[in-house]
């Protein structure tokens, strides 16, 4: 059968040879006009491969990275609402460049009241404003939440000069730090901490007036340092607000003293564990370390509630160890409920923790910790096993944010305790969210402050599939729905961001101080784009593969997008340049769509396309091989007769050629299509994509084709298919499961369906009720 193959195939070689010509015809470019082909190598816009970094995405024989260790005695004032601070940092220089200062960051000076925060976008006067935005605004002192450094010495308790430069640090050393060496230094400080509630800082209180509690969430606490890399240096961009951070790994020893009545939690493991539980919270957390399958409470609500009552005038010290992480937080309050279950994690067990006061109940007790155990399965699966001890989820009011082995998440339930669906899945959400940050970027550690994506995107892609996989895990826990909720990952959801203004929209590729729509720039689009690639561009198999791959690579180190981009393509094969390019590097879209559809049937007779050619040439059909010809219905060339007919019954040649070169037994098992169809297709849309078509047929039949996008490397515009099939075509679809965030579905049809305006859907609307 592959000669009968052949030889049909090579009758119908001419007509194919000029459809492809006229398909790969190249789009006319103006004087002066650029190459913009989407496939198009990154190679202008990627650095050049090193020993740092590697073509393959990997890091390269002379990777490096600095570490920073930490030592400190933390006090948490209550009464006042201040964090004391002194300590000392053991800087590791494992650069080859010897350092002339040190660069620190004092991320709490965004809150000092000399910030230039508040004053980096302009304002207009608004119409209308809420009244406590408004005397917030207007009738409030600002609020003075600067870091108040106290000194800063060497080993010795010499002062060491230092400038601050709005949130960041410059500490002067006697003279340069050299390769390989290391540096102590002290430091004390102190700060008012913000209450959180009021002014969205990322940490801060949430004061309780019924009960006139405080509960506490606390990171960017302590002078930290900034990130020296191959790739910027030092890493001392201003923090403004939205840009998060840049941080080295090291090994913390913090001791945190706090009201005697309050329960703590931290990064790290707990040292002092018998002095700070009392002897039936030690035996309720032994429980916890054997309870696989529901969390065991070691502070109940009763406890909890009896607490809020008392403000003891003792102190108690909390003592942990943290190794191998690149930042701290930790919460505290006299409030807070707190369960632990254990979670089966590669070979090791890992505590999934939680803390709410009783105004999180019961919709905290119920699926906080169920949350966090599922996420660090789902994330080890799709990673790396999660190296850390434990994950713990705290509860606070529209907070999210998070920490090393800590986060803080909202979801509140109406006072009775009542809750809606919306508030449920937000909660999960959320903390699925902010525990999954352990792993990007807390371990694979990316630059936050400069690519909000490779952290918000790459999560929240993530926490997209742990939210699927969790819907089919607690199928009760999402009833009635069919599958989990997601408010990002699904491509249609997109839709809406990218067929908007383009004046407010930056490419994924921008800093995310400056973009206007930080939540679809560095969380929703890429998580869609990452979700497409998986789904529909690479498959499964080879994008897991890939993303495990990269991970690996980089956890415990500083990735930046090439190493991602790069990896991606070193571990499955596929090249995606035209894919990162543009997705991640413009604002463009997807739209591709049916322009035109033709119907043709064979004949003996060449057509009038084949006799220009032939005229052309000085041809007769004496000179050419015998020929298949192809006539458009409608055309002058057309018969009536050929409708319904064989090929072989209409071209005589054709016939001829079977009889000739077939066995009476092959010609029997051949199937010959009746109808030819010349489909064009074109691209409105900027983004190349597959193009993803389902062919409905006369006889009930549906046929499913996947054209990769590199269709679209020679014209980008439009392309044309030929289809040959038995039945008669009866409709074609694009992206009929809308799988590629196409923001215009009403080309996407033919024949093309009728849309109704805005006004005829609201009066069906009216009608219906």
């Amino acid at each position: 059968m592959n000669q009968i193959k052949y030889s049909i195939a090579s009758l119908l070689f001419l007509f194919a040879a000029v459809v492809t010509a006229q398909n790969e015809k190249a789009p006319e470019k103006e004087p002066g006009h650029y190459n913009q082909n989407k496939f198009k190598q990154l190679y202008e816009e990627f650095s050049t491969p090193n020993t740092y970094r590697s073509a393959s995405g990997a890091p390269g024989p002379d990777y490096y990275q600095q570490q920073a260790d930490y030592k400190m005695d933390i006090e948490l004032d209550d009464k006042n609402a201040r964090i004391y601070g002194e300590g000392t940092i053991t800087y590791t220089n494992n650069s080859p460049d010897n350092l002339e200062f040190l660069w620190l960051q004092l991320d709490q000076n965004v809150r000092a009241k000399d910030s230039k925060s508040p004053l980096r976008d302009g304002s207009a006067v608004p119409m209308a404003e809420q009244l406590g935005s408004f005397a917030k605004k207007y009738y409030t002192a600002p609020f003075d939440g600067g870091f108040v450094i106290d000194y800063v010495k060497d080993h010795s308790g010499r002062a060491l000069p230092y400038t601050i430069n709005q949130t960041m640090m410059r500490v002067d050393i006697p003279e340069p730090l050299k390769s390989g060496e290391k540096l102590s230094f002290s430091l004390k400080w102190w700060y008012n901490i913000p209450e959180h509630t009021v002014n969205r800082a990322r940490s801060g209180y949430e004061t309780f007036p019924k009960d006139g509690n405080r509960a506490y969430v606390i990171a960017q606490f302590f002078p930290r340092m900034a990130v020296y890399s191959d790739v910027e240096g030092w890493q001392n961009h201003q923090f403004w607000g939205s840009g998060e951070f840049a941080l080295p790994f090291g090994d913390y020893e913090v001791n945190i003293t706090v009201p005697a009545d309050h329960v703590l939690d931290a990064t790290g493991t707990l040292q002092n564990r018998k002095d700070v539980f009392s002897k039936e919270m030690m035996k309720r957390y032994e429980q916890a370390k054997k309870s696989y399958d529901k969390p065991v409470i070691i502070v109940t609500q009763e406890e909890a509630e009896a607490a809020e009552k008392g403000f003891s005038e003792k102190k108690k010290t909390w003592k942990f160890k943290a190794e191998n992480v690149r930042d701290y937080g930790f919460a505290t309050s006299r409030k807070f409920i707190w369960d632990m279950q254990a979670v089966k994690v590669g070979n090791k067990d890992v505590m999934a923790v939680s803390m709410y006061p009783k105004e999180g109940n019961p919709l905290w007790e119920e699926y906080s910790t169920k949350a966090v155990a599922h996420t660090l399965k789902s994330y080890s699966s799709h990673t790396f096993d999660y190296p850390y001890p434990k994950a713990i989820s705290v509860h606070a009011k529209n907070q999210g944010m998070e920490y090393p082995m800590i986060c803080w998440n909202y979801g509140r339930p109406n006072e009775d305790g009542t809750y809606s669906d919306q508030v449920k899945y937000g909660m999960i959400s959320v903390i699925i969210h902010e525990v999954g940050h352990n792993f990007f970027p807390m371990i694979v550690n990316s630059d936050e402050r400069q690519w909000g994506w490779m952290d918000e995107g790459l999560d929240t892609f993530m926490q997209y599939v742990a939210e699927q996989e969790f819907g089919e895990l607690y199928p009760e826990a999402i009833a009635p729905n069919d599958k989990y909720p997601s408010r990002r990952g699904d491509p249609s959801k997109i839709v809406p961001y990218m067929s908007g203004d383009q004046s407010t929209i930056a490419p994924i590729m921008s800093n995310p101080e400056n973009v206007y729509q930080l939540g679809p720039n560095a969380y929703g689009k890429p998580a869609t784009a990452l979700n497409i690639l998986r789904e529909t561009v690479m498959g499964r198999e080879l994008f897991d593969h890939a993303f495990k791959t990269y991970s690996q690579r980089w956890m415990f180190k500083h990735p930046t997008p090439e190493d991602f981009f790069r990896t991606m393509e070193d571990a499955s094969a596929v090249d995606l340049d035209w894919y990162w390019r543009g997705w991640f590097y413009t604002t463009d879209y997807v739209d591709i769509g049916v322009k035109d559809l033709k119907k043709y049937y064979v004949s003996d007779k060449p057509n009038q396309q084949m006799r220009t050619y032939m005229a052309a040439r000085n041809l007769t059909e004496k000179d050419l091989l015998p020929l298949v010809y192809l006539v458009e219905e409608g055309s002058e060339d057309f018969d009536p007769n050929m409708k319904g007919k064989t090929p072989s019954e209409t071209s005589q040649p054709l016939k001829e050629f079977m009889m000739d070169n077939m066995t009476a037994d092959e010609r029997a098992k051949v199937k010959e299509p009746k109808y030819f169809y010349e489909v064009t297709f074109d691209k409105p849309g900027g983004i190349p994509m597959p193009l993803i078509v389902e062919y409905t047929y006369a006889d009930g039949t549906r046929e499913n084709i996947t054209y990769p996008a590199e269709i679209w490397r020679k014209n980008d515009a439009e392309v044309k298919m030929v289809l040959s099939s038995q039945s008669e075509l009866t409709g074609i679809m694009v992206d009929p499961k809308a799988e590629t965030a196409d923001i215009d579905t009403t080309n996407n049809s033919w024949p093309k369906k009728e849309e109704k305006s805005d006004f005829d859907k609201f009066k069906g609307d009216i009608k219906g009720k």
